[in-house]
């Protein structure tokens, strides 16, 4: 399984629906609560001026319709993920997060 294959199902199982969606298009109807997500960046490690290790920086979009939704705790508890920013737009609520995987 591809390594974004397993972070959709990691996300999946953490929203606990099928509402996930990799780079929709812009008149996609989504369900709510969701999770949309797309590559934000290549992550790069490196020693001694040398690349060891590229991953996938990925921008997770936490949006539901009720502000005290428990998702964004739950999120915010996998490895290497990092709560970046809320907003509220059209009466639903946005979290975003940033995860390297």
């Amino acid at each position: 399984m591809g390594l974004r294959l397993a972070l959709q199902k990691i996300l999946v199982d953490t929203l606990g629906n099928n509402n996930v969606y990799f780079q929709p298009p812009q008149d996609f109807k989504m369900k709510y609560p969701c999770i949309v997500y797309h590559i934000s960046k290549i992550h790069s490690s490196s020693a001694d001026n040398t690349v060891y290790k590229t991953e996938n920086k990925y921008e997770l979009t936490i949006i539901d319709d009720n502000p005290d939704s428990a998702i964004k705790f739950d999120i915010a508890q996998l490895p290497r993920c990092a709560h970046d920013r809320s907003f509220v737009t059209s009466g639903l609520y946005h979290d975003v997060f940033n995860i390297i995987f």
